[in-house]
């Protein structure tokens, strides 16, 4: 059963003949004490609920009820319906535990598809995922193919990954440059229902203020000074499909109130044609920047962080996942001999010791750039210790430690920032100040690195 919680009669109206159509049992009801008399009694499925009521139009009313219902029944998703001017309302309604938002006047297919996400979510974290042996050291998942790994950190990412790939859920993907974040985001639509259909990769670091809605929405011919074609936007590129919002935290602030919209109802404007479109387009967006941080600087929008946010998937850096080294480290060398037609080589127990004991800043793409280019240069059938340490950036006598034994090992007494800035600083003396160099050879993007040297105060 779904309750929907409404003063204005219409609303319920409307609410109710929506819902039975696409068959659900409903109970429609319009002040807050109704609203508690039937949760005290029965669960709902999902409570669908305004957040303004007449004898409240700050949206106090409609905040005590959510934090009610969710002390009573936490297990219960809500969906908040709010005017478009009132988003911060929805915003505080979300830190209250609501599951999610949509904004007067709503698109039914997407309240539909926002109420079957939430079912869907809801009902799986119900159930508990099926246990994964932890004694498999060959394949994380075979429906993973391209991630690879057996540690409990990654274990439990793609678990989660497994878990809501078949909703419409937007997804987060956070973690440190090289960790694999677009590699879960294509996981995430290959095991979707979107399959076979368009996956749009969009690097927002990449585009500028006054090209982001032409790029975005698209434009029509003559609509600005260079204008000389129609261009189709990337969210109608990515129709029916997914769409992947890479480095979203260095959005700029104007931008991120465009993309707010065509996120809320799906709809959005061609620059030089004032027609409205729709799209149907699954969300995952990915950074490395703490957006809880930007937020309370006020550099990125609370309402955008909590639309982009409803599962959020963390990647672990290498250093916190060392026992997947080996694994990654034969994966890439056979990978190499396979695409340059070489014999395939082994590696020595020693070299492998070895590599667990890096910092890897640049992480995974760190450790694949350092084991192909070892591979090409050393001609040896059986990579030594010495061939890695000849082309790692780093030099370090350190033995093997995992990340929290790091900081009480001789050789590794600095923090992880510190070994992060001497690789940097060496990296760039190594190829006279030439940052695409450098960042090559760290195996990270030349944007990643300039964020870094501005971290550290690198000149």
């Amino acid at each position: 059963m779904i309750l929907v919680i409404d003063d204005d009669k219409a609303i319920r109206v409307s609410l109710t003949y929506i819902l039975e159509r696409n068959g659900y049992e409903v109970k429609a009801v319009e002040s807050p004490d109704e609203a508690m008399r039937i949760v005290r009694n029965v669960a709902p499925q999902l409570v669908l609920m305004d957040m303004n009521f007449s004898l409240s139009t700050d949206g106090e009313e409609g905040l005590t009820l959510l934090k009610q219902m969710k002390l009573f029944r936490p297990e219960v998703p809500v969906i908040l319906i709010t005017a478009w001017g009132s988003i911060d309302l929805a915003v505080e309604g979300m830190r209250a535990g609501a599951f999610d938002f949509i904004a007067k006047p709503w698109n039914n297919s997407v309240l539909m598809q926002r109420i079957e996400t939430a079912l869907e979510i809801s009902s799986g974290n119900r159930e508990r995922a099926p246990a994964v042996r932890t004694d498999d050291r060959t394949q994380n998942f075979a429906k993973f193919p391209e991630i690879i790994g057996c540690s409990a950190a990654l274990r439990d990412v793609l678990a989660t990954v497994e878990r809501v790939a078949r909703t419409n859920a937007s997804v987060l993907i956070t973690g440190e440059s090289g960790t694999g974040k677009e590699l879960v985001a294509e996981a995430l639509h290959r095991l979707s229902l979107r399959e076979g259909k368009p996956f749009v990769k969009v690097n927002l670091g990449g585009i500028s203020q006054t090209l982001f809605e032409s790029e975005m929405f698209g434009h029509k011919k003559g609509a600005f000074t260079d204008a000389h074609n129609d261009r189709t936007g990337r969210f109608e590129l990515a129709d029916g499909g997914t769409i992947f919002l890479d480095e979203i935290g260095e959005l700029d602030r104007n931008c991120q109130v465009k993309l707010l919209r065509v996120l809320q109802d799906q709809t959005f404007e061609v620059l030089g044609d004032s027609r409205p479109r729709k799209v149907n387009v699954r969300v995952v967006s990915a950074t490395n920047a703490d957006l809880c941080r930007m937020v309370r600087e006020k550099t990125f929008r609370e309402d955008l962080f909590y639309r982009i946010n409803l599962i959020t998937l963390h990647l672990p850096p290498l250093r916190e996942r060392r026992e997947d080294i080996p694994l990654l480290v034969r994966h890439f060398i056979a990978r190499q001999c396979e695409c340059n037609a070489l014999p395939l080589v082994d590696v020595s127990p020693e070299a492998l010791t070895f590599l667990k004991t890096l910092p890897y800043p640049g992480n995974i793409r760190e450790l694949k750039n350092l084991v192909e280019r070892t591979l090409l240069v050393s001609g040896h059938e059986v990579l030594t210790e010495e061939d890695f340490r000849s082309n790692v950036v780093l030099q370090t006598d350190a033995v093997p430690v995992s990340a929290s034994e790091a900081s009480s090992v001789p050789g590794m007494t600095m923090t992880l920032e510190e070994m992060e800035r001497q690789t940097i600083v060496q990296t760039l003396d190594k190829y006279e100040g030439n940052v695409s160099l450098a960042a090559a050879a760290l195996g990270v993007s030349r944007g990643a690195l300039y964020r870094r040297m501005e971290k550290y105060g690198i000149k």
